[in-house]
């Protein structure tokens, strides 16, 4: 018995050894302070795959509005290599849920993408097993942590792939729509990523909607239209979903104050979000909001005045014929409308980004937190794909919450 436990030993030394040397990491480091990384980050992200999402001015500016709203407790993992140079950044929010304790990436719902950052060649250097060990070591290096939840990560990024989505449970309930922009040409681009049909019905809608007047497509840049259009984003939206019966995720003072930091530019740096009004005779009667990293174009939302009488003209889908037009003008390569499936979205791309979901255990905990996890996620995925079942679900859940706030 000694020998052969000698021998066990032995082997496994042998495979640690065979592990340390195959990871292209040195070290991990978790921070807590955002302001802290304010030079590090910038400069990383400057090089690295990162989604407009987990920019440091997106991440912080929420992190100081909704996250300290919500008391929500941040770590950042700064992964770096022998050399000592920052290989990875993950931006991650530990929750606590009905007894489980587990890290997300920052941003929830109001992120389209998660995804951490990563330098390009040290990404493209992570299987699935050394990804696995460089999570497990960060949720180590956390502490307390049952499993960590990696939910609409996109499976590639920048044309390499995403490290963490090489541990994927199964694809989103949901895809992300985009399209490419023609340098220059957004009419370019509508003609190729739209049919001839849907491009006849939004020339149609625009000469209907012509006859209100002319419009003007603004672009928030000072305190004043700031304040002015998420005046119309959050009033329209409230309107939306007061409509549909379903809570506002936009009503809470945290989002306001979210927006108004995010849209004010820091120095020569553009703002971590862009918002964006159709005005008719000086009053908005569509917005948007959108985020912009590198040279892509993220759009987070979007809303129309439904007591307008330009409503039957579609203006939300008239102002994002316009920004499209506009970003092609100014260089950017890639919009994308974010996630879920809208019929607007199918309209206007021609492409999308695969999103998948990962859920990683570290403890006896976790690996049943995972499974339910995974299951919630498969559910969630059938309801979307069938019509009927996603309008019975919508009802469950309105009535659900009309109860209750009744009850409260």
């Amino acid at each position: 018995m000694p020998a052969i436990a000698a021998s066990t030993s032995a082997n496994s030394d042998a495979v640690t050894a065979a592990r340390a040397a195959r990871r292209p990491w040195a070290s991990i480091a978790i921070e807590t302070d955002i302001a802290a990384l304010a030079d590090i980050w910038r400069a990383f992200e400057a090089s690295a795959l990162v989604t407009p999402y987990q920019s440091y001015d997106w991440v912080r500016h929420f992190a100081e509005t909704i996250g300290a709203a919500h008391d929500m407790t941040f770590r950042y993992a700064l992964v770096h290599d022998a050399t000592g140079t920052l290989c990875a950044l993950l931006p991650l929010v530990v929750t606590g849920r009905s007894g489980f304790r587990f890290a997300e990436f920052i941003g929830g719902k109001h992120a389209n993408y998660h995804m951490g950052l990563y330098a390009p060649g040290f990404a493209a250097r992570l299987d699935a097993a050394l990804t696995a060990q460089m999570l497990t070591e960060i949720g180590s290096a956390i502490g307390g942590l049952d499993a960590l939840a990696f939910v609409n990560q996109p499976v590639n990024w920048q044309g390499v792939t995403n490290p963490a989505a090489q541990l994927a449970a199964g694809p989103s309930p949901s895809r992300a729509y985009k399209l490419a922009l023609i340098a220059g040409d957004g009419d370019a681009t509508l003609r190729r990523s739209m049919s001839s049909h849907a491009r006849k019905k939004l020339k149609n809608k625009h000469s209907r909607f012509k006859d209100f007047g002319p419009s003007t497509l603004v672009r928030a840049a000072t305190p004043e239209e700031i304040t002015r259009i998420i005046d119309a984003f959050l009033s329209q939206k409230a309107e939306r979903f007061r409509s549909m019966g379903v809570p506002d995720p936009f009503a809470e003072p945290a989002m306001r104050a979210f927006l108004e930091r995010a849209a004010i530019a820091c120095g020569s740096a553009r703002p971590a979000i862009e918002l964006y009004s159709l005005d008719l005779a000086g009053r908005s009667v569509a917005t948007y909001v959108g985020t912009i990293q590198g040279e892509r174009f993220s759009g987070m939302a979007t809303s129309f005045d439904m007591a307008s009488e330009t409503v039957k003209t579609s203006p939300g889908e008239l102002l994002l014929a316009e920004l499209i037009r506009l970003k092609a003008r100014e260089g950017v390569a890639v919009f994308d409308l974010g996630v879920g499936e809208a019929r607007y979205k199918t309209t206007f791309c021609d492409d999308h980004d695969d999103l998948v979901d990962s859920f990683l255990p570290l403890t006896f905990k976790g690996r049943v937190f995972a499974r339910i996890a995974r299951t919630k996620r498969d559910l969630k995925r059938r309801i979307k794909r069938s019509p009927m079942a996603l309008k019975l679900a919508q009802r469950a859940s309105g009535w659900l919450r009309s109860r209750r706030s009744e009850e409260e």
